[in-house]
């Protein structure tokens, strides 16, 4: 490939259209793609499950008509925004698919998400109707819910069906048209939603699918909320696959492990903080599972962390990934494939194209570190009403080749284009005159006996970098860490402070949350 210059031309549309541009090609909605087709295949077969019961594909697309009804009375209108802050429960998956089949844009919000946030995208995304969980009726947090937009609460909806053809108003829609609001964390600003329309939906589902293989007799245990992309497209893969999902809360997490054996999962979709949950559970119950596989991508599954889920589920694979909402997944490693390449997480999907780019957009040769950059089917359309952060992001060449995503993230292919991960811009910095990286210092920090857990604060113009950890055990001390690290990397890359506490906070997708450990730095509230 020639070293040609990418993307430099900005997007410049304002994406604010729900319901799709004229010219667009029409597409099968995603709701005829998954569930559809999953019950024309196998509607007697377990489609989803949670603490409270179970619904077959049938009854699933009997719950998804009825809630396109219910959308219907209350005058809900293709494009519309339906806000679900709902748990992990059955009724979600309806919400999701009868959303759809009504043309309209799920807006899913994580039940954890605070109010301050929270307003911020009631603002943002203006539902026509807001369902939540019952606790929630009137508000939450001290925030009470828009005046003149209706409220439902999700275990009150009649969902018993009869499935109705005639309440799925939008089988075909333009391949632009919006399905999804899916709002970022707000970790550093207000939450900003990725525009996620029918088509690259459907085609990231499928080349995600095509990769990783999951099966009809699988049960896929999701644990993970099902407000992140990475919880709610597992309900699209097990549509795909005919497979059953099998839905826990955060609220269950102590319990989880036992859910999974009593209804035989196989599939365990993983961060890293669920990870370690499940080798912690498994020490105290050594009873075998069925679980065959491990899937990681939000936050990556540190080199311990992945021998551990090794040894305690004997049997299972490890399948490292890489994505970001803004095109759902990026590169899918085969199964265990770590063991042969350390460090990668995978080539890029099928029918999709990776490239490491420097400054100048420049493809950068194997081995060079620079910006990762992605260009396919699955890149969604930008951010919604943020024409800004889009031509930043999403990038047209001027010649009007496809849109490419600038991904933030830095990292290196090798000669057979798998990547190689090394974070974000703001991982990699100057110190004492040594270019260095987060993950890079954390990596080396988890080698060390006793160290269960690693978060490295990057500098910042008015501290230093500080690490914090997590024991294994209660002796462990800051300055022991500091003494052993010195023996993995060089002076420089050796923070002056570092902290055990208990636990490292966690956002409410299970990834450390490195504003809460900014704040407790600033207020000197950092327990020990």
């Amino acid at each position: 490939m020639t070293a040609t210059a990418l993307g430099s031309a900005p997007a410049t549309a304002l994406i604010d259209d729900a319901v799709g541009t004229p010219a667009a090609p029409r597409v099968a909605n995603a709701a005829e793609v998954f569930l559809t087709a999953a019950v024309d295949r196998s509607p007697g077969a377990p489609a989803v499950r949670d603490r409270a019961g179970a619904w077959t594909y049938a009854q699933l697309d009997a719950a998804a008509d009825s809630f396109a009804r219910v959308l219907d009375g209350h005058g809900i209108r293709p494009g519309d925004r339906v806000l679900a802050r709902v748990d992990s429960a059955r009724e979600f998956t309806a919400l999701l698919y009868g959303t759809w089949r009504r043309g309209a844009v799920l807006v899913p919000i994580n039940p954890g998400m605070k109010a301050f946030h929270l307003k911020a995208v009631l603002a943002d995304s203006e539902p026509s109707l807001i369902v939540v969980d019952a606790a929630e009726r009137t508000g939450t947090g001290g925030l009470t819910w828009p005046a003149g937009t209706p409220v439902a609460v999700a275990a009150e909806l009649d969902l018993s069906g009869p499935a109705d053809p005639a309440a799925r108003t939008e089988r075909e829609v333009p391949a632009d048209r919006l399905a999804l609001l899916i709002y970022t964390s707000g970790s550093t600003s207000a939450p900003k939603a990725v525009a996620c329309p029918h088509g690259p939906v459907a085609f990231a589902a499928r080349a995600i699918e095509a990769r990783l293989g999951y099966r009809p007799d699988d049960v896929v245990l999701t644990a993970v909320p099902l407000s992140f992309d990475y919880g709610l497209y597992q309900i699209l893969l097990c549509a795909l696959a005919g497979a059953e999902l099998l839905l826990s809360g955060p609220a269950d997490h102590a319990r989880v492990l036992g859910f999974a054996r009593d209804h035989g999962a196989t599939v365990v979709p993983l961060v890293p903080s669920l990870g370690e949950l499940l080798v912690r559970l498994a020490s105290r119950d050594e009873r075998p599972t069925r679980i065959r596989m491990f899937t990681n991508t939000g936050a990556a599954l540190n080199a311990p962390l992945i021998a551990s889920l090794r040894e305690t589920f004997r049997g299972a694979a490890v399948v490292p990934m890489y994505g970001t909402t803004e095109c759902k997944r990026i590169t899918i490693l085969e199964p265990d494939g770590d063991l042969a390449r350390p460090g990668s997480v995978g080539p890029a999907l099928p029918g999709t194209e990776v490239l490491v780019v420097d400054d100048e957009g420049r493809p950068l040769a194997p081995g060079e570190t620079g910006e990762i950059v992605v260009r396919g089917p699955h890149v969604m359309a930008g951010y919604w009403r943020a024409p800004e952060p889009t031509a930043l992001r999403f990038r047209r060449p001027a010649d009007g080749g496809p849109v490419t995503l600038h991904t933030g993230d830095y990292g290196r292919l090798d000669e057979d284009g798998h990547v190689y991960f090394q974070g974000r811009r703001d991982d990699l910095f100057k110190r004492r005159g040594s270019r260095m990286s987060s993950v890079e210092i954390e990596s080396a920090v988890l080698d060390i006996d006793d160290v269960r857990e690693a978060a490295l604060l990057v500098p910042e113009e008015d501290r230093d970098m500080v690490l914090f950890v997590v024991g294994e055990t209660p002796s462990l001390t800051g300055e022991q860490v500091l003494a052993r690290l010195g023996d993995r990397l060089e002076a420089a890359k050796v923070p002056d402070v570092c902290h055990v506490l208990t636990a490292l906070p966690l956002t409410p997708n299970g990834k450390t949350d490195r504003k809460e450990l900014r704040r407790r730095l600033v207020e000197g509230t950092d327990e020990h």
